[in-house]
């Protein structure tokens, strides 16, 4: 599974503004089986949703 990274690293509380992965998941991400990374991507898609609505995000 590719690293969802768009090269956007700005950060949020924590959630990168490019992906919606906190830095520690961005730190672990080569280290998480497949199934771990569907979730973290479902999470940081979540966040990314939420930051957009508060005008934070990408747009």
């Amino acid at each position: 599974m590719k690293d969802p990274c768009i090269k956007l690293c700005k950060f949020e509380r924590d959630i990168c503004r490019g992906c919606g992965r906190s830095k520690a998941e961005i730190k672990g991400w080569k280290k998480l089986a497949k199934a771990a990374r569907r979730a973290v991507l479902a999470e940081a898609e979540r966040r990314l949703l939420g930051l957009v609505a508060i005008g934070r995000g990408k747009a």
